[in-house]
């Protein structure tokens, strides 16, 4: 038993059963137990790789998508370009580098920050970016960021903000909570206190007996913050994540630990727990906040922002071995099969002005 489910048993054994979206926090953020404070997650070594650690080409295209963004924004100065939840530091590195090369009086002159709130994160993240010229900034919230136009990219950020579950049973909807079974092991139960359905998903009325429903009010409270942030000051955001695109019902939480799939009350601290994101939920968040809210699919936006021309540039000199694998990192970056369909993108621009 991992350290942290002994302490998560005595925790439930003193106060009861907790809720599924405090267990999700305790697993992933506990200061001394939690997985992204105690672990390098990330990579071939690590339980999972995400997109900037596949192929250069995944950063180039967001940086030349932010950039273009501050380009129609009129080219605000002073200026923040940030990344919030930035894993090593990989992407940052490759945007940055491509900003220097397209624009080196605009690298020069921006601001670059890094919004984490791992401190082990923060110092893998400054080895990976350690000699970078740029004015790179490390903050725990967007709320020290500087008041001023902010550019903000986050890829894989919301499938790692705990959820809320919520099982039907019976008449009605009760929280799903965790507690031990009679062996004193961590078991899925349904609370004793009916749900208001109002905070239901859409189809929840007619869900079948079993059924669990999702809801991110944490997410909504991340998003909003960040479309605040935006529609005072100006700016745009990028959102990549696995999820989808119309809300539903369905049970969605995992967890991944050596690129597989486990239990998810079998390792606390030692798996990476994740659910889908529900991008229409973030995307009614941002348009609340008098933002536009464009969403596609990551096969869609890669290719729409010159993978294919960006891979061809990249293979033109390199030897056979290099040219696959550069086309094996365009069919997991944007293949239907891989994450081109399952992973989904979100632009938070500036309302488009009418008349």
């Amino acid at each position: 038993m991992t350290r942290l489910k002994n302490r998560i048993v005595d925790l439930i054994g003193a106060v009861g059963p907790i809720p599924v979206s405090e267990y999700m926090a305790l697993c992933l953020f506990d200061p001394k137990d939690g997985y992204y404070t105690t672990r390098e997650p990330f990579g071939a070594a690590g339980d999972f790789v995400t997109a900037p650690e596949i192929s250069q080409m995944f950063g180039e295209l967001v940086a030349v998508w932010l950039y273009q963004a501050w380009q129609r924004a009129a080219r605000p100065l002073p200026v923040t370009f940030a990344e919030i939840g930035p894993g090593r530091g990989t992407l940052m590195k490759d945007m940055l580098r491509t900003w220097s090369r397209l624009d080196p009086a605009f690298a020069a002159g921006a601001s670059f920050a890094m919004i984490e709130t791992s401190p082990r994160l923060v110092e893998i993240q400054k080895a990976t970016l350690a000699g970078q010229r740029a004015a790179l900034g490390w903050h725990r919230t967007i709320d020290t960021l500087p008041q001023q136009p902010l550019f903000i990219v986050g890829n894989e950020l919301f499938d790692a903000v705990p959820i809320r579950q919520f099982v039907h049973v019976g008449a009605g909807w009760r929280e799903r909570m965790v507690g031990l079974d009679d062996a004193d092991n961590l078991h899925f139960f349904a609370g004793a206190g009916s749900v208001d359905p109002t905070l239901l998903p859409s189809g929840a009325a007619d869900a079948p007996q079993g059924a669990i429903a999702e809801v991110a009010p944490a997410r909504a409270a991340l998003m909003s913050a960040i479309a605040g942030r935006i529609a005072g000051h100006g700016g745009a955001g990028l959102f990549i994540d696995y999820g989808h695109l119309e809300p539903g019902i369905g049970d969605t939480l995992q967890a991944m630990r050596r690129h597989d799939h486990e239990d998810v009350l079998a390792s606390p601290g030692e798996a990476d727990l994740t659910a889908h994101v529900d991008f229409a939920a973030l995307a009614a968040t941002v348009r609340a906040h008098g933002l536009d809210a464009e969403l596609t699919t990551q096969g869609e936006f890669l290719l729409g922002m010159g993978l294919l021309e960006r891979a061809g540039s990249l293979g033109a000199d390199a030897d056979d071995g290099a040219r696959q694998a550069i086309s094996d990192a365009v069919e997991r970056l944007a293949g239907p099969d891989a994450m081109g369909e399952l992973f989904k993108v979100m632009k938070v621009l500036p309302a488009a002005k009418t008349g």
